[in-house]
């Protein structure tokens, strides 16, 4: 099986890899610069790429490491974007449902943040992205055990602070 053209790899997975990454980053311009960032090391890697890779894991891969780096960054220079909860348009119909949706998707979403960079990766690429554990381990450099690790801690880490929260509430 031949390679398919770069641009037609950059049509079919755009729309998937920018829902990534602005998981990842919380931010659409920060997504769309790590987008950017991705599709430019890809094209410079496209030539050196094997006819049988899986392009998808392929441009996982490279995407993170974009975030990850953008996300490093960002760290250093402590500009902190808006909270998340004005990212987040509450689906519930009266004011009160809606400031306590907005609450838990804010609290879940900073409780996500706080995830271990990786953890944080593998929890978006298996849960949110519908990656396999094969296609997030190529998408992370790791084994596939480590991805399963990975999500494990995090889902982990996840249930232990909104165990902690539903505690102190009662």
């Amino acid at each position: 099986m031949t390679k398919p053209a770069f641009a037609a790899l950059v049509e079919r997975h755009s729309a998937e890899l920018f829902a990534y990454l602005f998981r990842l980053t919380r931010d659409e311009a920060d997504a769309q610069d790590c987008l950017q960032e991705a599709y430019l090391r890809a094209h410079r890697a496209y030539g050196r790429l094997d006819e049988g890779a899986n392009l998808r894991a392929w441009l996982y891969r490279i995407a993170t490491n974009a975030a990850f780096s953008h996300l490093r960054r960002r760290r250093r220079e402590a500009a902190w974007r808006a909270p998340a909860d004005e990212r987040w348009p509450a689906a519930d119909p009266s004011p009160p449902e809606q400031a306590a949706r907005r609450a838990q998707l804010a609290a879940l979403a900073g409780a996500v943040e706080r995830l271990p960079a990786q953890q944080r990766a593998a929890l978006v690429l298996r849960q949110s992205q519908g990656l396999s554990y094969a296609e997030t381990a190529a998408a992370l450099g790791c084994s596939e055990d480590a991805a399963r690790a990975n999500v494990y801690q995090a889902l982990k880490k996840l249930k232990e602070v909104f165990r902690d929260v539903t505690q102190d509430e009662i």
